[in-house]
């Protein structure tokens, strides 16, 4: 008997709202637990600061800021908005200007001012953060929230964080420390790269860390374990800027995003894979990727890979390279890939390497991202760079892998 589109339809809607029943983990973002747990009481009589954009929502994909404004018993008097704006369409360190959202102010954090002003804050007794970010320290969303502790800190303002998903996990750390040197909006924090932590358990410790002293309050998930990547959480993936198009696009931000900044390799941005890829026309794609398989990096495979840019570097050009592939999500280290793949670069391909990264423009934004400059120094003065590029502070790594237990949430055990 075949099967009416009506009966796919509800065939389709009983496996979604069974889901969990069959076994598929349901996690509970923060935001609901907020109000299934009646936390809202506690603000009742005060006035309210929202920061958040388009991914902030609960499982039924209702806004926060719609939850909050609906609410018969809480006053909400203004909203704020991250790098991307409050509905996430602005491209990457594009300036967004205030807006409105019905009749409340909307104030750009990513504008002429990236903090919270006093004039922004007036009318404001506690401040609500509910972002989706990617797990990785460059990403600013984190970065915004820190600079509102402090400004709330020195004003008395609460702030409450609504937590979410690691989408990589929460056990993955991988990556340099942050130099003090090179502290700025996108790297706030002395973290490693991938760190591992919840945007509450980040917010616990840049708040004892840093000596904030803000009153902070995390509402942790339910459901959510350390070992989860977001495609085990049932939560839908809403992009949380416009190259982060997919769930496990994550995974890749830190594995090429920072080569991109040397302009050496088209990364798949101007391409349909956005940091998935990595490519040049003057590359062998299965040399490139029978070489990086060879230095056998657990959790990832390199597949030879053909492609040809719409736009952005070597647009038009057709380039050979890499699609990266990742087989264990909890042995995968993104940062180890970035700098097995600029090191096999080197290796295989001196002149082009050597040629482009003299040419290089954005030295200074690749030392910000990494959070040193001594990555680029080893990049640029040793022979064959890729495993001393990835053992670099691996002492360290491992010392705020103890550190941080004191900021993890027992929830997630």
């Amino acid at each position: 008997m075949g099967y009416t589109r009506d009966m796919l339809r509800f065939i389709f809607f009983l496996l979604v709202a069974f889901s969990p029943l069959l076994g598929v983990p349901s996690v509970v973002p923060g935001v609901e637990v907020f109000f299934k747990k009646k936390q809202d009481e506690s603000l009742r009589g005060k006035r309210i600061g929202i920061i958040t954009n388009h991914t902030g929502v609960d499982r039924s994909l209702h806004s926060t800021i719609q939850l909050f404004l609906d609410h018969p018993d809480l006053q909400v008097t203004a909203l704020f908005g991250p790098e991307h704006g409050i509905a996430g369409e602005a491209h990457a360190e594009e300036s967004v200007v205030h807006s409105k959202w019905a009749h409340l102010p909307v104030y750009s954090l990513h504008g002429a001012t990236r903090r919270p002003t006093q004039q922004m804050l007036k009318e404001i007794d506690v401040l609500i953060y509910d972002i989706q970010c990617v797990g990785a320290r460059s990403y600013t969303y984190p970065s915004t929230l820190f600079y509102a502790m402090e400004e709330a800190a020195k004003r008395g303002i609460e702030v409450i964080v609504l937590d979410r998903p690691n989408p990589i996990n929460g056990v993955t750390i991988d990556g340099p420390m942050l130099d003090e040197r090179f502290r700025s909006f996108i790297g706030y924090v002395n973290v490693p790269y991938c760190h591992g932590m919840t945007v509450g358990e980040l917010a616990r410790y840049f708040n004892a860390e840093y000596s904030v002293g803000c009153k902070l309050t995390v509402i942790p998930m339910e459901g959510w374990k350390r070992t989860m990547s977001y495609r085990d959480t049932g939560l839908p993936w809403i992009p949380p800027s416009p190259y982060i198009p997919e769930e496990d696009t994550p995974f890749f931000y830190p594995a090429t995003g920072i080569l991109g900044q040397l302009r050496i390799l088209n990364i798949g941005i101007g391409y349909t894979l956005p940091f998935k890829i990595a490519g040049a026309p003057w590359i062998d794609a299965k040399k490139f990727a029978d070489t990086l398989n060879s230095q056998k990096l657990p959790g990832v495979c390199f597949l030879p890979f053909h492609f040809k840019p719409f736009y952005g570097l070597y647009k038009g050009q057709n380039c050979q390279g890499v699609l990266i592939r990742v087989l264990d999500p909890l042995k995968y280290r993104p940062l180890s890939v970035q700098y097995l793949i600029l090191g096999i670069l080197k290796s295989l391909y001196p002149k082009q390497f050597k040629e482009r990264l003299a040419e290089t423009k954005e030295k200074e934004f690749f030392h910000k991202a990494n959070g040193t400059d001594e990555i680029f120094r080893i990049l640029a003065e040793e022979k064959y760079p890729a495993w001393k590029l990835i053992e670099y502070q691996k002492d360290e790594r491992e010392a705020f892998r103890q550190k941080r237990k004191a900021y993890l949430l027992s929830d997630y055990d």
